[in-house]
C-alpha cells in the first residue's frame, strides 16, 4: 500500500494534565483522518491531526480498507492507524471513533406520543420487525427526530433507529487496542456530521459528505438527524474517469480535477463533460433520498441548502454546480469555525474543512 501521511504537530508542548484532549479517528474506505483536539482559551482548539491517504487505492480500483459490504480489513487499518499515532505523538489516548452510514442500518419508525418508559417498552417489543439482523447480533440505539399531529389530531412522534452488528464494534475495539488507544466512544459518522457542520441550526439542510468510494447523504432539520442514504459513486470514481478520458496517470489526474474542477471553459470544458456524468449520479441519489424522505416522514419541511464535505468536495467549482441542480443555497464544509487553532493552519484551512469533517465533529461531542 502505497501511504502519503500528512501531520502537523501545533501545540506539542502542552500536557494532557492540564485539560482533556481526545482523539476523534474517522476511519473512510481509502484513509484515516483523526483530529486531537483540547480545550481552548473560548472555543475547542485543533492541537494536532493527521491524514494517511492510500494513494495506491487511485492506481488500483479495487483497493480499499474497507467496504460497504461491510468488510473492514482488520489488520490493514490497524497496521496503518498504529503508524499514524507513532507518527502524531498524541498527548491522548482517548479515542472517539466514527462508523460509516454503510455500517448500521437506520430507519424512522412512528409512535403514539408515550412516556421514555413506554416507548422503550415499544420499541423492545416491535424491534425485530424494524432491523435486517437478529437482535442478539446487533447493537441498538434510537433518539426521538420529531412529531407531528395526524389527520385525526393525534400527536405521533417519529424515532430514529440505529442498529450496528456487534461484530463490527468489535473489530473497532480490536483495531484500536491494537494501536494503543482507547475506544471511548464509537457512533455513526452521520451524528459527526450534524455535529460540526449544522449543530443546533433548525434550518432543514442536506450533509453531502463526498468520500473515496462512496456519497453519505443526511437530512437535517430542527438540529437532528431526519433521514440518511448513500450514494456509490465517491471522488475515486471521478478520479478513475478522468485518468481513463485524457488517457493520464489517476495520481495526475487527481490533482488536476482538484486544481481545474467542474464546470470549466475552453481547455477545461473536456474535463469538466467527464466529471459531470459522476456528479450527477450523486445528485439524483440525494434527489432520491429528498424523495424517499417526504415519502416516509409526513410534513416534512422544504430542504432549503446544502452543505458539500469529504475529501471528494475539494473540486474547484462543486458547489455552484450542485447549486445549480438541486436549486438550493449550496457551501463547502466549515466546520473549523468552531474552533480555535494556530495562525499558521490558515493556508490549510479549506482544504482541511472537507478532510476533517467527521474527525472534528467527533471531537465536538466532549466540548458541548
Amino acid at each position: 500500500m502505497d501511504d502519503i501521511f500528512k501531520s502537523i504537530n501545533l501545540l506539542g508542548s502542552i500536557k494532557q494534565k492540564i485539560a482533556p484532549v481526545y482523539l476523534g479517528v474517522d476511519i473512510g474506505t481509502t484513509s484515516i483522518k483523526i483530529a486531537e483536539v483540547g480545550q481552548g482559551e473560548n472555543l475547542p482548539q485543533l492541537m494536532n491531526y493527521c491524514i494517511l491517504e492510500d494513494k495506491g487505492s487511485l492506481l488500483r480500483a479495487n483497493t480499499a480498507i474497507q467496504t460497504s459490504s461491510l468488510k473492514l480489513f482488520e489488520n490493514e487499518v490497524a497496521r496503518l492507524l498504529k503508524v499514524a499515532v507513532e507518527q502524531m505523538k498524541p498527548m491522548t489516548t482517548e479515542a472517539l471513533a466514527s462508523l460509516p452510514v454503510f455500517s448500521a442500518f437506520t430507519t424512522i419508525l412512528t409512535f403514539p406520543e408515550m412516556s421514555k418508559k413506554d416507548l422503550e417498552k415499544a420499541i423492545s417489543f416491535g424491534i425485530k420487525q424494524y432491523i435486517p439482523m437478529p437482535v442478539p447480533e446487533v447493537v441498538i440505539d434510537w433518539m426521538k427526530v420529531g412529531e407531528y399531529r395526524d389527520e385525526k389530531g393525534f400527536l405521533l412522534q417519529q424515532i430514529l433507529l440505529i442498529s450496528v452488528p456487534q461484530e463490527q464494534v468489535k473489530k473497532y475495539q480490536r483495531i484500536f487496542s491494537e494501536a494503543g488507544l482507547r475506544l471511548a466512544a464509537l457512533e455513526i459518522e452521520s451524528l459527526s456530521l450534524l455535529r460540526a457542520l449544522v449543530g443546533n441550526d433548525p434550518t432543514p439542510t442536506f450533509i453531502i459528505d463526498i468520500g473515496s468510494r462512496s456519497t453519505a447523504i443526511v437530512i437535517t432539520e430542527g438540529g437532528t438527524i431526519r433521514f440518511s442514504g448513500q450514494s456509490d459513486f465517491g471522488g475515486a470514481s471521478i478520479t478513475q474517469a478522468v485518468s481513463s478520458g485524457l488517457n493520464i496517470n489517476p495520481l495526475r489526474a487527481e490533482e488536476l480535477k482538484r486544481e481545474r474542477g467542474v464546470g470549466g471553459t475552453g481547455p477545461n470544458y473536456e474535463l469538466s463533460t467527464i466529471m459531470m456524468p459522476f456528479l450527477d449520479a450523486i445528485i439524483s441519489e440525494v434527489k432520491r433520498v429528498e424523495a424517499n424522505y417526504k415519502s416516509q416522514v409526513p410534513n416534512s419541511k422544504k430542504i432549503e441548502r446544502a452543505v458539500v464535505s469529504g475529501g471528494g468536495a475539494n473540486l474547484a467549482g462543486l458547489e455552484k454546480y450542485f447549486e445549480s441542480s438541486l436549486g438550493i443555497p449550496t457551501v463547502k464544509a466549515a466546520p473549523l469555525s468552531k474552533f480555535e487553532y494556530p495562525a499558521a493552519v490558515e493556508p490549510l484551512a479549506k482544504e482541511l474543512n472537507s478532510f476533517l469533517s467527521v474527525s472534528l465533529g467527533l471531537a465536538l461531542r466532549e466540548f458541548t
